[in-house]
């Protein structure tokens, strides 16, 4: 009762009281309360001496002047109605407008760009991207408003010749950049150009085709890489003439692959013995309640902390060797090592046989040999 007495009730008019009444004439109460034209509802009776009742808030003046006068104690159990939830806001009113400041300052703190994220191929490093953009104004800590995304774009792709497409786009509080590199196109010799056919690759020819040009190797020939395999040429010795050369030559080829890997392995394993320390943090500096020397040679430390209070777990460890199966080591990155070499062979490309195979045990020298069929005849220009 002292502490709603705070507020004037006076002020507000609406409002549902649920009251218990103790008095050892309940009745005499609920009478005087009528004769006051106090509106009340819902009683209740719980014993001889106690009753429980619901009146509006603008009565509760009256009804503590005739509590006084009849000897009557009374409770308030509930309140209902929106005047109590303005006086609620009103207590916490610090809280309220903590909670509108937080939202607030997260809303202006979200106009503003806080971080660039930048997705570049190799030949143009992120730096290089970031640089320019530095030089555009455009920064960790700009406004939102500040940017138009679609002039970065074409300012990046304009003043990099090396930058073939760019997007930049805001999501969040980041700028996500992404840029494709400019690549130069490949030399196409026309069909109607003189030229020869020279080996790309390394390998051992087992067929030959030409539609065009003279064949200078043989099936079982061991060929080099840039050697020459069909020649430019036609016609009788004595009366040849330039040609286009065209055909294939098939070579079995070698592709390789080889990586080093752990067989056993050292991991650390807890040996249940722990020290606890506990500890005030004071202004960064940690006075300590508890303190134990730590005397483990290898240990694992976790640190917890709360407002002031902290604590320092060291679990003493001990190296344990987890020996690996050899066998299935070599076979896994064996199958690794190949799917690396086919993911990046053209899909012409026929693979024959592959080869898998190491040295020592541990460490493990793991290597794959994959043998494949496949044209290796490329054109070159004739020069004079």
């Amino acid at each position: 009762m002292k502490e709603t007495s705070k507020f004037s009730f006076k002020n507000y008019r609406s409002g549902i009281i649920l009251l218990e009444i103790q008095s050892l004439i309940p009745e005499k109460f609920i009478n005087v309360m009528w004769k006051n034209n106090i509106y009340i509802k819902n009683i209740k009776k719980k014993s001889i001496t106690t009753m429980t009742m619901e009146i509006n808030l603008r009565d509760y003046d009256k009804i503590e002047d005739i509590a006084r006068r009849t000897g009557t104690r009374i409770k308030i159990i509930n309140r209902r109605g929106p005047i109590f939830f303005i006086i609620k806001l009103k207590r916490k009113i610090t809280l309220v407008f903590g909670i509108i400041l937080f939202i607030g300052t997260i809303y202006y703190l979200s106009t503003f760009i806080w971080s660039v994220k930048i997705n570049s191929e190799e030949g143009l490093p992120p730096y290089i991207i970031r640089q320019q953009l530095k030089s555009y104004g455009i920064k960790p800590g700009i406004n939102k408003d500040k940017i138009n995304v679609y002039k970065i774009e074409k300012d990046l792709v304009k003043d990099n010749d090396n930058i073939m497409w760019a997007k930049v786009r805001i999501q969040g509080s980041e700028l996500n950049v992404s840029v494709v590199q400019r690549k130069s196109p490949p030399n196409i010799v026309e069909e109607n150009t003189p030229c020869n056919l020279i080996a790309k690759r390394d390998g051992k020819v087992v067929r030959a085709y030409t539609t065009k040009g003279t064949v200078v190797v043989k099936v079982g020939d061991d060929v080099k890489k840039g050697q020459l395999l069909v020649k430019g040429e036609q016609g009788l010795e004595g009366s040849t003439y330039s040609v286009h050369a065209a055909g294939y030559i098939i070579c079995t080829t070698t592709y390789e692959a080889s990586e080093t890997v752990k067989v056993n392995n050292i991991k650390n394993e807890r040996t249940g013995k722990k020290i606890e320390n506990y500890y005030i943090n004071f202004r960064g500096k940690k006075q300590y309640l508890k303190k134990d020397n730590n005397k483990f040679n290898k240990y694992d430390k976790i640190e917890e902390s709360k407002f002031i209070f902290g604590k320092e777990t060291y679990f003493e460890v001990k190296q344990v060797t987890v020996k690996g199966n050899l066998q299935k080591i070599v076979q896994d990155t064996g199958q690794k090592l190949y799917n690396n070499i086919s993911c990046n062979l053209d899909k012409s490309i026929k693979i024959v046989n592959k080869v898998i195979t190491y040295e020592g045990q541990d460490p493990c020298k793991v290597k794959v040999q994959v043998t494949a069929e496949e044209n290796i005849a490329i054109p070159d220009t004739i020069t004079n």
